[in-house]
């Protein structure tokens, strides 16, 4: 596949939105590795390849180990390697990801309010929907990945 066309020389202004919510994401209170884990895992979901890539070396530079990296597609089979807090926050993205199917439900809803605030529960739905328009930009433009 080639690249389609670079959004951010095309549409700059646009992008450069994008690029907004990403500097918000940078001050809020998920450590590295929460926000990898969501940003991977709604990647893979959406078959972002560019962002796959991005982000999985993005999290072995914060520390995150391969082997969680290898499960997290299964991670509801793994869960021994993830916190309960790192599960809240993947049945979130996979929910809002495929907001399609049932959205975010009350089920997962509660359990995140036994472990976070709602600022908190706000800043983990800003980082899935950042992901998701950025998984967007890369699948519909064929953003290539680096050798």
């Amino acid at each position: 596949m080639s690249t389609r066309f670079n959004m951010a020389t095309t549409d700059a202004a646009a992008y450069k939105a994008l690029l907004g919510l990403e500097g918000y994401l940078q001050t809020i209170s998920l450590d590295h590795t929460q926000k990898e884990l969501i940003k991977i895992r709604a990647s893979q979901i959406n078959g972002c390849a560019f962002c796959i890539d991005m982000h999985t070396k993005d999290a072995l530079k914060y520390g995150e180990t391969t082997q969680r990296i290898f499960l997290l597609n299964a991670w509801k089979e793994a869960k021994d390697f993830f916190t309960e807090e790192e599960q809240v926050l993947l049945q979130m993205t996979e929910e809002i990801t495929l907001i399609n199917q049932k959205g975010l439900t009350e089920e997962t809803y509660y359990k995140a309010k036994q472990l976070f605030d709602e600022a908190k529960i706000a800043q983990i739905i800003m980082a899935i929907i950042t992901i998701n328009a950025w998984n967007r930009i890369g699948v519909s433009t064929h953003l290539p990945i680096s050798k």
